[in-house]
């Protein structure tokens, strides 16, 4: 018990180091800070809307906003701020009081104010509440399982963010950049959760085989779509702010497999399990047999996993096809947009890998718990390992 409860802690403290050497990773893109400027969260305590104009649903003009500084070497102080308002519903934010907002102060040599920019309502206390609260289901209903999977969740996050992202920027190819990204996100989340145990070496094998695949038919297909990576969000925006050697084609591929390697660990991982429980039941079951097995569970997984990325998508799009909708476009019209075909192209090459895990960690589980099983009688461990595993299964032992 003591081993287990050591190999947990390991494994926390594993994530963390490494999530940390991420945060820490050296990077050209950091915050870039104006040292005479100074961000602190703010209570709208008045608004003044007399200059404000609206027509219909757009609202123009500004927003005279009196805030109380609550944070800062600032704090308690009363300022004035301006909000101009564009006529534009998706980057326009309107206050009111009572609201909080993040202020960005710009301070003069001396040190005072000289202006107060109202940047957006502040969200960071209802996101870290969410996130709070989050981590303690996880915690709640899968214990030490709940701890490392918080952590790899934390340490995908930062990897995205500190390292993935300004490779991107820096102009490296964003698909071997993010096929090799995907695949350390895959393994340290894989091994985190199923230890390293043959379990999590099949799914590891599926899961990357099935990364790989959908890897392959995005760049098959998106030259066939003739789709230029400008539908994703501030593409062009990119482009015209001094980064016009990035390719966008390949930026969408990268997004795509990445996109779908999410669903493809979590099928791995169930067909992982299933094979795992199977091999232990019946330790005389032959490769044959054990694929056989395997197979039967990814078949029922793959029933429900189908629909995954069309529902997961289609949460995105759904505001253009009403559009699409409401003004009658032809259906023929509507699937050779450019924006529904890529979001065909993701959610089909997406599913693609998905049924292909199955068979693909299937086929990875029946090698794996036929070697593992086939050199031993009535699911006793192999030798020189039964002193590492003690009561536990072969199954779950660490990896040679």
């Amino acid at each position: 018990m003591a081993g287990v409860r050591r190999r947990r802690l390991a494994g926390v403290c594993a994530i963390v180091c490494l999530t940390a050497a991420c945060f820490l990773f050296p990077s050209s893109y950091g915050d870039r800070v104006d040292d005479q400027a100074v961000r602190c969260a703010g209570r709208v305590v008045a608004v003044d809307d007399s200059q404000v104009q609206q027509v219909g649903l757009i609202r123009k003009g500004s927003q005279l906003l009196m805030l109380q500084i609550e944070d800062g070497p600032f704090e308690g102080r009363q300022v004035q701020a301006v909000n101009q308002l564009l006529g534009r519903m998706d980057i326009d934010k309107v206050f009111r009081p009572g609201d909080r907002a993040l202020l960005v102060l710009s301070l003069n040599p001396k040190g005072e104010i000289v202006f107060v920019a109202a940047q957006d309502h502040w969200r960071i206390g209802w996101e870290i509440g969410l996130l709070g609260l989050f981590c303690l289901l996880l915690l709640v209903f899968a214990g030490w399982t709940g701890a490392k999977a918080i952590g790899s969740f934390l340490f995908s996050a930062v990897f995205i963010w500190r390292v993935m992202i300004p490779a991107f920027l820096e102009g490296w190819d964003p698909v071997p950049v993010a096929l090799a990204g995907t695949s350390l996100l895959t393994g340290v989340i894989v091994f985190m959760v199923a230890g390293f145990t043959w379990r999590g070496l099949t799914a590891f094998l599926g899961a990357m085989l099935g990364v790989i695949t959908s890897c392959v038919l995005a760049m098959v297909f998106v030259p066939l779509f003739h789709t230029n990576g400008a539908v994703l969000p501030f593409s062009e925006t990119m482009l015209y702010a001094g980064y016009a050697h990035l390719s966008l084609p390949r930026l969408f591929v990268a997004a795509i497999f990445v996109a779908a390697s999410g669903a493809l660990m979590d099928l791995a991982m169930d067909v992982a399990a299933a094979m795992e429980e199977v091999a232990r039941a019946r330790p005389d079951y032959t490769f044959s047999r054990l694929l056989s097995s395997g197979l039967k569970v990814g078949r029922a997984v793959v029933g429900t996993m189908t629909t995954t990325l069309l529902l997961a998508y289609s949460g995105g799009y759904m505001t253009l096809l009403m559009t699409f909708m409401a003004q009658g476009v032809p259906v023929v019209n509507l699937m050779n947009h450019v924006y529904v075909a890529s979001e065909i192209l993701k959610t089909l090459v997406g599913s693609f890998g998905l049924v292909t895990v199955a068979p693909f960690t299937a086929v990875a589980g029946a090698f794996i718990y036929g070697r593992v099983w086939s050199v031993t009688a009535f699911g006793q461990p192999p030798l020189g390992a039964r002193e590492i595993a003690g009561p536990e299964t072969a199954s779950s032992l660490p990896l040679d």
